[in-house]
């Protein structure tokens, strides 16, 4: 078992450097050839997310050839949060990369991508300051109905193809696991507010009505449809790339899953 932060983790999946794994839903589709994601489990939203935000000193629609500053500790948020203001909300901006400090992100921009813990500790202080709070996963259902995937977990094929028995094992404890977790929500939120800057009602609200953990098949449509918007030479995968889901229910484990379009 390999501890580390999603970033290393995603990297060392993409890379061979680990066989299963978690990976961001962006690196996932850039490497959807070497990889097969389960199916069932995954981080996402359906509807707002409260962990990936636009922090703005104006109105969205109002950023118009701004700069605005993008967390480096994200790579599925900042192209959706890129997508989402060139095409839904239909402003151009220049971008730059910094790190996830929004006070410092917002002294060289008008704006700020945020993600993780700093979102959601900075949402209510963004409010109270008079900035405006753009949640990435509402914006991103409004406009096209669907669920968003941040990350899937995933397997590379090659040791899929090898070790399916133990892909089929590690993708039932992994489901299992995340059910005793939510099904514990309330020691573990209590744990986490002990060490974090976020208040346990805050994080139980997160952990149980905002993230949603499962990926069938409206969770793979909104993939499906992200590749479709992102997708082209400069993303590394084409809008129509295929990518594989381990179905856990199949009858034989060793049986190849079948290729997802993306249409």
């Amino acid at each position: 078992m390999t501890v580390a932060s999603p970033e290393w983790l995603s990297d060392a999946l993409a890379t061979d450097r680990l066989d299963i794994g978690p990976i961001s839903t962006f690196e996932f589709l850039r490497h959807a050839d070497d990889l097969t994601a389960f199916s069932g489990i995954a981080v996402g939203c359906n509807g707002p997310v409260m962990s990936c935000l636009i922090i703005s000193t104006v109105p969205v629609q109002d950023l118009e050839g701004a700069t605005v500053a993008l967390g480096n500790t994200s790579r599925t948020s900042v192209q959706l949060a890129q997508l989402l203001l060139r095409e839904a909300v239909g402003v151009r901006c220049r971008y730059v990369t910094c790190s996830p400090d929004v006070e410092a992100m917002l002294r060289v921009a008008s704006a700020a991508v945020i993600i993780g813990d700093v979102a959601l500790s900075a949402a209510g202080e963004a409010a109270r300051r008079g900035r405006y709070v753009y949640d990435l996963g509402q914006m991103w259902h409004d406009w096209t109905g669907l669920p968003f995937v941040f990350a899937v977990v995933a397997a590379r094929r090659s040791f899929l193809d090898r070790h399916a028995e133990v892909v089929h094992t590690v993708h039932r404890d992994l489901l299992t696991a995340r059910d005793v977790a939510l099904e514990e929500i309330d020691e573990i939120c209590c744990e986490v507010a002990l060490w974090e800057t976020v208040d346990e009602a805050t994080l139980r609200r997160y952990y149980t009505a905002a993230l949603d953990f499962s990926f069938d098949q409206r969770q793979r449509d909104g993939v499906a449809e992200f590749a479709r918007r992102v997708g082209g030479s400069a993303a590394g995968f084409a809008p129509d790339v295929q990518f594989r889901v381990f179905e856990l229910e199949q009858p034989s484990c060793r049986s190849h899953p079948a290729p997802y379009p993306l249409v």
